[in-house]
């Protein structure tokens, strides 16, 4: 276990954001990607009063956080599951509303360290990347079977691969003759399927391939599309939610529901705006906020994060 896995990404500002909600009495504060618990550890020890319940679908990240966060006693609940699963979570623990609630949703550096998961493509190991493993398919199983017309869509949609179609052709070429088990044999192929100019930007030629499969095997987009409206529907009014994304398609995502929730939907012309339809949500962040310089230098896995956070501000309307 290295120290360097335990520095949590911006997470002085993500407490400071969501302390005015937590400082009151009673505060639940939901961490829907406990991962080794470096946030869920730091908002225990900073708001005393408050109960985390943290969601993690690792059985070995639940396993490692929980003996981290055992000096914290019965104030620290932990939850095998997803996190669109939110809402039954809190339901099963009879907590209809919460003060805060925090994502991040980077793979967690337990995963990226973890030789044998498949996440890294600087290492060789088994082509899985599914963050549970107790279920799903892996990623050896999305490159060996998938058509290639799906396989194009995936990798331009959650990769924004430009060159999908060249890699995909590789792919299918060489799964024909052999199917695919490892990392090194996928790296090295799209290092040799791509032209010259594409290997010269953006780091490893390989990452945005990775990344795809990752999103794919793990569903990340879809479940997140069900998850942040969920964590915003169980805020109490006053409580706060921010995330920390790692890629356009996440950050984008984010950005909708909070933006849906800032504005107001009355039809146009209306002189008074009725409460039904003001805003729900309060933006504590203009677009999404960026780690500075020093922690990037500290910690290269910030460089790509990117944070948003709102307030809820009234209930939905009936």
């Amino acid at each position: 276990m290295t120290q360097s896995r335990h520095v949590p990404v911006m997470l002085q500002r993500c407490l400071d954001m969501l302390a005015p909600a937590l400082e009151r009495p009673g505060a639940v504060v939901v961490d829907c990607t406990l991962g080794l618990g470096g946030h869920s550890e730091a908002l225990l020890s900073r708001f005393p009063d408050a109960r985390l319940v943290a969601l993690d679908r690792d059985k070995e990240a639940l396993r490692l956080s929980g003996e981290r966060l055992a000096p914290f006693g019965d104030r620290a609940t932990l939850v095998h599951a997803v996190y669109d699963e939110l809402p039954d979570v809190l339901d099963r623990l009879d907590l209809p509303r919460v003060q805060g609630v925090l994502f991040d949703l980077g793979v967690s550096s337990m995963q990226l360290d973890e030789a044998d998961r498949g996440f890294a493509y600087a290492q060789d190991a088994p082509l899985d990347m599914r963050m549970d493993q107790t279920t799903g398919i892996s990623a050896a199983e999305v490159l060996n079977t998938y058509p290639p017309g799906e396989l194009v869509r995936i990798l331009r949609a959650y990769g924004e691969e430009k060159q999908a179609k060249r890699i995909v052709s590789a792919v299918v070429r060489e799964r024909d003759k052999e199917p695919f088990s490892n990392s090194a044999r996928l790296v090295e192929l799209i290092r040799d399927s791509l032209p010259q100019a594409a290997k010269r930007t953006g780091g490893n030629p390989a990452k945005r391939t990775f990344q795809a499969l990752r999103i794919e095997v793990n569903g990340e987009l879809t479940v997140l599309e069900r998850a942040i409206p969920a964590a915003v529907t169980s805020l109490a009014v006053g409580g706060r939610i921010a995330v920390l994304s790692y890629h356009s398609l996440e950050d984008r995502l984010v950005k909708q529901v909070f933006a849906a929730g800032a504005a107001n939907t009355a039809p146009p012309g209306l002189p008074v705006v009725p409460e039904r339809y003001q805003p729900r949500l309060k933006l504590l962040t203009r677009g999404a906020e960026l780690p500075t310089e020093e922690e990037v230098a500290e910690n290269r896995r910030a460089a790509p994060a990117r944070l948003r956070g709102a307030q809820r501000i009234r209930e939905d309307a009936e």
